[in-house]
């Protein structure tokens, strides 16, 4: 193997500084851990020079657990980023985007087909199994898993998440506030389901869809299991 590609997740902070803050602070209560060890890109695209709490943000999202490795949009000039400590990171460069831990192989993925318009959502294939010990990211939309996600691995999606195999790990679908997205699996033994920052842990699944084919969706602030066709 020639090498690996990592990649971070997007935060997007919008003004009012605090009430972007505040969500955030009920996303983490609602999913926690979600941030614990993923590398995390800020994209200041939506702020601008002058917005309040501005000079702060880097500190703020630090108290939150939250690992800043790239800074996106906006400008060193602007006196409110004078002070920060503006990370040089390659992930700025927008790498495909599969993130493995350590000593886990990549999933390739073709670099001419990822779009980042955010008008069009790109699907993500990924054409093997996942095994345990295994991440992956795509914040851009769906994720088609083609064989199935072990114990012990996690898939995480901007939309919906399909897994065409058994779903045995963790598959976190709609970050970034998507509550639209879905899961999808052929056979349902996870160890975490979650859409859009609200999760359901095994014990909490519903035992009529367990080890068959479902999906899962949101509905209002509660995760619901149906049986899907065999």
């Amino acid at each position: 193997m020639s090498g690996r590609t990592f990649v971070a997740l997007t935060l997007t902070p919008e003004s009012p500084l605090t009430d972007w803050l505040s969500a955030l602070d009920q996303q983490i209560a609602r999913s926690v851990g979600f941030f614990a060890g993923k590398p995390v890109i800020v994209d200041l695209s939506m702020v601008q020079a002058d917005t309040p709490g501005l000079s702060t943000l880097p500190d703020d999202l630090k108290q939150r657990g939250i690992r800043i490795i790239g800074i996106e949009g906006g400008s060193r000039d602007w006196p409110a980023t004078t002070g920060w400590e503006w990370p040089e990171s390659p992930a700025s460069a927008r790498t495909p985007p599969t993130q493995t831990r350590e000593n886990a192989s990549s999933t390739d993925a073709d670099p001419a087909s990822q779009s980042k318009n955010a008008n069009h959502p790109v699907t993500l294939v990924v054409e093997e199994s996942i095994r345990s010990g295994q991440q992956v990211i795509w914040p851009e939309g769906d994720v088609v898993v083609l064989g199935a996600v072990a114990s012990g691995a996690e898939v995480s999606a901007g939309g919906s998440i399909h897994i065409y195999g058994a779903l045995r790990g963790r598959a976190v679908a709609g970050i970034g506030g998507r509550g639209s997205s879905r899961v999808f699996t052929k056979a349902l033994d996870a160890e975490l389901v979650a859409i859009d920052g609200f999760y359901a842990t095994a014990e909490e699944m519903d035992p009529a869809c367990a080890s068959g084919p479902a999906q899962i969706l949101l509905e209002g602030e509660r995760l619901v299991f149906r049986a899907l066709p065999g």
